[in-house]
């Protein structure tokens, strides 16, 4: 009797990128391999990189040396490696790391299986890659979910089309393509009925979504309207939205949806002119004022989180006083900061007037530090109302979990005393704060 293969993976980078994770292994599982989370027991070790940065960059390399370890510490006989990294350098990885049996791009992550038994069968060419990404996931195919059973991510379209000149995401993930309204309906209904409070609708543009579909500009709001009518105790959560193509349409769908959350993931990276027209942005500071200004009045008690990016190539002292001043006056309830990375095959990246580490590392901190305050008074204004909680885990004091402001793995969080059941909702009154997370009791 033959002995049953045990593959073993190593998920890094974004939630779109674990949603290609849970294809892979849902993919293995129907070919009959076992899947382990002990590395040292796996027959074959898959590392799904991050290629996004050079920090994401050096974080999949030495992953990958590590799993390499395994074959003197465990039972490795074969060490695969697949994700944007790979799509974005499979040559010069196929090269530059001999101890890789084999580098997949992402049109391969449906071929897994065979892929996998290929490298143990020594059939292997050691490189499979065809090509500019094409591959999207639909709810035909099989997963194998890395997320608690209370919330999934839902990845509704793949690719870029924007000119970003700070990102290799459309040189690594392809044109943008969607899924079409009813597949995606299909795979929340089915995740829902078993259990899934939680639907985080996720893409490189979700505001995109369906442009690219006969029907076009409408169908976000289409299928939002849709969730809102299956059956169940959930909410939906917008993520990773481009501040380009929202409209009135879209503000007014997501105020008469109450199933989606009063939440909303808008990168804005800068406010100042000739910051986003160097970061091909598509926006202007006037235009963003305006829209957060119509979201926040448009859908009352929203929260709203965004990015920004400190240090880009040209930006002057001030430039980076105009965006601190509007983090301070826009009060956004989530930030995030980032120091510009320079990434080769990007405009930004053979820019002059790169910015010097020391500078961009200074107006790091002093952009955090700022937010910590904003964060803190915004947070102090939650004392005394009443929060719907996604309740996760119990804590030594009780319990912790979520509120609609807190999107999973990125935002902060609620610690929760009284009765409750993880995986399920809990009206919270809301009795303590501090910079990032939230206290309080159950009512009700």
């Amino acid at each position: 009797m033959s002995k049953t293969l045990k593959v073993g993976l190593v998920s890094l980078g974004c939630a779109k990128n674990l949603v290609d994770s849970e294809v892979m292994l849902g993919a293995l599982r129907r070919e009959g391999m076992e899947l382990t989370t002990e590395a040292r027991e796996a027959d074959v070790v898959i590392v799904n990189t991050c290629g996004f940065i050079e920090a994401s960059k050096q974080e999949s390399i030495n992953a990958i040396l590590k799993a390499n370890e395994l074959r003197v510490t465990g039972q490795c006989k074969a060490l695969i490696m697949a994700g944007c990294l790979t799509q974005r350098y499979p040559k010069d990885l196929q090269k530059d790391l001999p101890e890789v049996d084999a580098i997949i791009g992402l049109n391969e992550v449906p071929r897994i299986g065979e892929i996998v038994r290929e490298v143990l069968n020594k059939r292997s060419p050691g490189l499979y890659w065809s090509g500019p990404a094409k591959f999207i996931p639909d709810f035909s195919a099989p997963r194998f979910r890395l997320t608690p059973r209370h919330f999934a991510y839902v990845k509704i379209a793949e690719g870029c089309n924007h000119p970003c000149t700070f990102r290799s995401i459309p040189r690594i993930r392809g044109r943008h393509r969607s899924r079409t309204v009813d597949d995606v309906v299909a795979e929340v209904r089915a995740l829902v009925a078993d259990g899934t409070r939680e639907i985080n609708l996720i893409s490189q543009d979700t505001t995109f979504y369906g442009k690219d579909l006969a029907g076009g500009t409408g169908l976000l709001c289409e299928l939002l309207r849709r969730l809102q009518t299956i059956e169940g105790d959930f909410w939906v959560r917008l993520l990773y939205t481009h501040p380009f193509h929202w409209n009135d349409e879209l503000i007014a769908t997501i105020a008469a949806c109450d199933k989606v959350c009063r939440y909303v993931d808008m990168p804005l990276q800068h406010i100042h002119d000739t910051m986003l027209t160097a970061m091909r942005r598509e926006t202007s500071a006037a235009y963003i004022r305006d829209l957060v200004a119509k979201i926040r009045a448009g859908v009352p008690g929203i929260a709203l989180r965004t990015t920004f990016i400190v240090g880009f190539p040209g930006e002057t002292e001030e430039h980076f006083s105009d965006l601190l001043q509007f983090i301070e006056a826009a009060r956004f309830e989530r930030v995030g900061l980032f120091t510009y990375s320079q990434e080769d095959h990007t405009p930004a990246g053979n820019m002059e007037q790169q910015v010097p580490t020391r500078v961009k590392k200074q107006r790091y901190r002093r952009a955090m530090e700022l937010q910590q305050k904003v964060s803190v008074a915004v947070h102090q204004e939650f004392v005394g109302m009443n929060a719907r909680v996604l309740v996760e885990r119990a804590s030594e004091t009780g319990w912790v979990g979520r509120s609609q402001a807190d999107a999973p793995e990125i935002d902060g969080s609620v610690a929760v005393r009284g009765a409750a059941r993880p995986g399920e909702f809990a009206t919270v009154k809301i009795t303590g704060s501090g910079v990032y997370d939230l206290s309080g009791e159950v009512v009700g």
